[in-house]
């Protein structure tokens, strides 16, 4: 049930209302002070009410200043103003204050009741949205257990774990799919800000608006559509670690803002004119030779010093072979788990592949390629032809064979012996690669003449 607080000096004014909207279904808390209201939210904290309904002239605080306090300290908390006719340029004042709406004495019950329900629907959307958001960008400060067995990424998991220990700002370099976000969470999980937020954003995922607006936040009124206050994920990351990824994608004018954040520890929420402290460790990666971004202009060279205090290199999978048999495994057993199938491994055939492939896409590759072919297997192991990939080492088609046109048969046939050669004449395994069943190999086997 819905907690509105109303402040006003009219004793009727308030036995009305309270028996109004008591009736209507909210619960009501009453005050004929200004001081009255702010010291009970002072002590209650902005939980305890939903809406606040507050006359613009008041004997004791005025009204407006009342407001002012109410927005500089619960900026969340919405407020709707209550007017007499003589009074309208009050309201429109307390609009541009940060006021959610305002409404004129005398008003019909219907009207009142209308404006209370909009502002609550907009206030639960906005507590959802932002719900939703932190479910979406927010970690929970612990990471995935890192696979690996390659040299190569021990050195990388070593200097990972070595970094964390100080305060310095980490800039992460890679392809796409190597991993990138995962060891900035464990950057963060192995640091002293472990018990503070974790607050992920892609950023190129985003116009550069809605960038400015989710790192920074707005205040009600900055653009279209800004209908309350909005944290940014800089304020929401206070105290622990932000991670940027796809930095290299900022445009000028958010860099300089990013800067700004770095080098006084504030910022600007958009529309507004107030500064905020802050205290963030930046955590940064690309997949972008940055270097080359800033002696062309495109990236602020100040800022990609203030970023790249540590540099930590992932390297691509097809430099790290070594890991894929243990990744592919890892992944089988999360995904077996995730969809209750019986898998018992990967034959030696598909893993054969798997090696010989380059993973273009890395890691996350690797993870899709094991995920689909857990959802497409009917047996306990995983077979070449669950695998959409190549070797990524064939000769062109053209090198491969003859130029000359060959009938459709003899391409069956062709195709019928490369996999009996392949498996070993084994007939099961043969006819689920060809996608065929056993009776039909055997039809096909008597039918071209193969041994």
């Amino acid at each position: 049930m819905p907690t509105v607080f109303i402040c006003d000096d009219e004793a009727e004014i308030l036995r009305y209302l309270d028996k109004l909207l008591q009736v209507s279904g909210y619960q009501v808390e009453t005050f004929s002070s200004g001081a009255e209201l702010l010291s009970r939210l002072d002590s209650a904290g902005p939980a305890a009410c939903d809406v606040v309904l507050q006359d613009v002239r008041m004997p004791d605080v005025d009204g407006l200043l009342v407001l002012r306090q109410l927005h500089s300290q619960k900026p969340e908390l919405p407020v709707i103003i209550m007017t007499g006719h003589g009074t309208i340029n009050d309201a429109v004042q307390a609009i541009k204050e940060g006021a959610y709406d305002y409404i004129t004495k005398p008003f019909p019950k219907e009207k009142l009741l209308g404006v209370l329900e909009r502002v609550l629907d907009h206030r639960r959307l906005a507590n959802e949205n932002q719900q939703l958001r932190k479910e979406l960008q927010r970690g929970s400060g612990k990471t995935e257990s890192m696979v690996f067995k390659s040299a190569r990424f021990r050195e990388v998991y070593d200097l990972t774990l070595q970094v964390a220990a100080s305060d310095a700002n980490i800039m992460i370099l890679g392809e796409s799919g190597t991993g990138k976000e995962l060891i900035a969470g464990t950057i963060h999980s192995n640091s002293q800000r472990a018990g503070r937020p974790f607050v992920s954003l892609n950023c190129a995922a985003l116009s550069d608006t809605l960038l400015e607006s989710q790192l920074f936040g707005h205040v009600r009124g900055a653009f279209t559509g800004a209908i309350i206050n909005q944290k940014g994920l800089i304020e929401e990351a206070d105290g622990g670690t932000l991670f940027l990824d796809e930095i290299g994608d900022v445009s000028p004018a958010v860099q300089a803002k990013l800067l700004r954040v770095i080098q006084e520890k504030d910022f600007i929420a958009v529309g507004s004119t107030r500064s905020k402290k802050v205290d963030v460790r930046f955590v940064a990666a690309t997949n972008k030779d940055l270097q080359r971004e800033v002696a062309e202009g495109r990236f602020r060279e100040d800022l990609y010093y203030r970023l790249n205090v540590i540099t930590i290199d992932l390297p691509p999978l097809r430099q790290r072979r070594e890991d894929i048999e243990p990744l592919a495994l890892h992944f089988l057993k999360i995904y077996t788990a995730r969809m209750k199938k019986d898998l018992r491994g990967i034959d030696a055939d598909a893993l054969k592949c798997m090696l010989q492939y380059d993973w273009p896409g890395n890691v996350r590759e690797l993870e899709n390629v094991i995920e689909r072919a857990v959802i497409l297997a009917r047996t306990d192991l995983i077979s070449p032809a669950l695998l959409p990939i190549g070797t990524g080492r064939e000769r062109p088609a053209a090198a491969q064979e003859p130029t000359q046109l060959v009938a459709l048969e003899e391409i069956e046939r062709r195709h019928i012996e490369a996999v009996l050669a392949r498996t070993g004449f084994h007939k099961s395994r043969s006819a689920e690669i060809l996608g065929i069943s056993r009776k039909t190999l055997d039809r096909k086997i008597a039918e071209y003449g193969l041994s």
